[in-house]
Formats: C-alpha cells, structure tokens, sequence
C-alpha cells in the first residue's frame, strides 16, 4: 500500500499554489499544481489519476520531481518559444536571413541548417523555436531543403552564348525547311561507376544503417550523342576520354548515319555529295579540338560539320539530360561485373530502353537543359 504523505506543503507554498491554479494559463501547468495539491491532502496516485484522467505513472513522476516552491518547475519548457508567440516580425526576419549566406553574419559554416537558423533566430529576436517548429513554419512559407545547385553564370560569356543560339537558330530554320538534308546531334562524355548513387537507406529507428564509404572498382566510360528531330541515342563504350578515342568513336558513328541512309534507298556513293550534312554540338574538351585529329576527321567524314559550344555552357547539351536521366536509372542497382553494367547501359542508351521525360528540367545539377 502507498505510503500517505498528509500537509508535507508549507502553508505559504500551499497558498502560492492555490493562486497560481486561478491565474496560470496553461492547462498542463494547472494540472501539475492539482496533482501537488491533492498529493497534501493524501490522495493516493491511483486516486489522483483517477481524479484528473492522468496516468499514475505522470502523477508519480511529479510528485517526486516537482519542486512546488518553484511554479517555473511546473510548466511544460516546450512552450517556451512557442511558434504561437511568434511574430510576424519574426517570421519577416526569418525570410530575410535564411537567402541570405552564413558568412554574412560571421559564421564559418558555408549553409543554414534547422538548428543553426533557431540559434541564430534566438540571438536575433529573443524567441527560441524547436526544430521541427522551424521547419514546419518554412515550409509553410515554401521554403524546401535541397541540394542547392551548381551555378556557373559567373565564368559564361553572354556574347558567346547569344551567337549560339543564333547559330542554333539558322539550324533549326534550315532543318525545318530542308530535313533531309541535316542532321543536329548533341555530343558528349560519360562514365557510370558499379555503384552510381549513394542513396538514402531504411533502417530500423535506433540504428543507422552502415554502408562502404569507398566506391566500388570499375568504371565504365562512354561516349556518343543524341538526335535533335527524333531523340535517337547513339552511344559507344571507351577506354577513356581522349583524342584518338574521339576520332575512332566519331568514325564509327559515322558509319551508322551513313547505313543509315543507304537503307533509305539511298546509293553508298552518293552519300557524300546528298547526303546529309551532320552538324554535332560539343563542349570544348581539348582532345575534342586536337587540330590534328579535326583534319582527319574532315577528310575521312567531310559530311560532318562540328560546333563547339559556348563555355561553361552545359545547360545547352541535351546530352546532359541523357546521362542523367541513365545514372538516375540505375542508382542503388548492383552490378556483379564491368560486363553487366555495360549490357545495361547499352539496353538502356541504344536499344530505346531509357524513356526521357523531356518537359523538365534536372534539379540540383547545373542549369536547366533547354530540351526544346
């Protein structure tokens, strides 16, 4: 049987009690006085709970953990910095800093995080919010934590990039007027990894999951580009990215446009003379603008027309789209040879198995591709 404690209040801190039960606010805080109270007049914890609708195991935690000469003992610390006392100034002040960067203010740190912003806030305004207190009033004020991307508008040239696009411009009019007599094709370099991604895993609550930090060996690099008109992929495996690597790729492409048109009942050797002009778009690697190698190509495949885009011009290759999209593809799938990866990416890049939603744009990784 519990022990009775009868009067173990002061007279004066049953008093203080008493009023404070009239005035206090909040109804947690009441509860936790009623509980003092009634344990003075003897109640059991079985009687208290069963008085107030609480469980024992609450009554019996603040009877022995509550200080009843200290009312502050007994309200709840979660409303401190209750988000109901937030301002709107506060919330003005929030959207002010958080575009804001961290240097700004003197922090080392280079993004805003959830606790950082609440410490900061807190040092701003007074006002200290929990972290999902602050998250949820950002995302009520639509603000989202994502990979910020990469920005690369301060090393372009806007003049290079505007006689680009007019030069694109004269393609597509020419395209549309002539289609049989040029092709546009956008060009560039790849390599996909066994393991591609490192994502998010499920786990059990209390436990993270532990992963290998290293990648896995093996890589495989490609090359090849995509048709402007029809989306038509064309991708080959290399051993890496260079100069002569380049030239044989391009040959044996081609190769396929020339076979291409020969099965449009065209003759082999006319294909030079009518067939059509095949403009590819590329970035400015340097073994893509080796002059040797530019020679070459233009006495071994006259009908091709190279264009090299403006720098740090990314967002101006539809190629970019493609690799993205496959690595998005295939992250978290795992691959038991070099030999299984390639059979996937030749599936998915040549055979029309990789399906390009080409309305949107990829987040978090440069600047939008222009898909139209």
């Amino acid at each position: 049987m519990t022990m009775l404690t009868l009067n173990f209040l002061e007279q004066k801190t049953k008093k203080e009690l008493q009023k404070a039960l009239k005035t206090e606010e909040h109804a947690v805080t009441r509860e936790r006085i009623l509980i003092m109270l009634l344990r003075n007049e003897g109640k059991t914890y079985d009687e208290i709970s069963g008085l107030l609708g609480c469980c024992k195991r609450q009554v019996w935690y603040w009877c022995n953990n509550g200080n009843p000469k200290e009312i502050e003992s007994l309200r709840d610390k979660r409303k401190k910095g209750n988000h109901r006392k937030v301002t709107e100034e506060y919330i003005e002040k929030l959207t002010e800093i958080i575009i804001k960067e961290p240097e700004e203010f003197g922090y080392e740190f280079g993004r805003w995080t959830v606790a950082r912003l609440s410490t900061h806030m807190e040092k701003e305004t007074g006002i200290l919010l929990g972290n999902t207190q602050l998250r949820n009033m950002l995302k009520k004020k639509r603000f989202v934590y994502i990979w910020a991307k990469y920005s690369l508008e301060d090393k372009q040239d806007e003049q290079k990039r505007e006689e680009f696009r007019k030069k694109f411009e004269e393609y597509k009019k020419l395209l549309k007027e002539k289609p049989e007599s040029i092709q546009i094709w956008f060009w560039d370099e790849s390599g996909f990894s066994l393991r591609v991604i490192r994502r998010k895993h499920w786990t059990k609550k209390g436990k993270r999951k532990k992963v290998r930090g290293d990648r896995r060996k093996g890589r495989v690099n490609v090359m090849g580009g995509i048709r402007y008109t029809d989306k038509k992929r064309w991708v080959d495996l290399i051993p890496t990215g260079n100069s002569q690597n380049f030239k044989s790729v391009l040959l044996k492409f081609y190769k396929d446009i020339q076979r291409e048109w020969i099965e449009q009942g065209n003759k082999k050797e006319d294909f030079e003379k009518n067939g059509p002009k095949i403009v590819i778009i590329l970035d400015n690697a340097s073994f893509h603008k080796k002059q040797e190698i530019l020679d070459e190509s233009t006495e071994e495949m006259p009908n091709i027309i190279l264009e090299f885009l403006p720098p740090y011009s990314p967002d101006y290759n539809l190629m970019e789209l493609v690799w993205h999209s496959a690595k998005e593809y295939i992250a978290n799938k795992l691959f038991k040879s070099i030999e299984e990866l390639e059979s996937l990416i030749h599936k998915l890049l040549n055979e029309g198995g990789l399906t390009i939603c080409w309305g949107r744009k990829i987040k978090n990784k440069g600047s939008s591709i222009i898909a139209s």
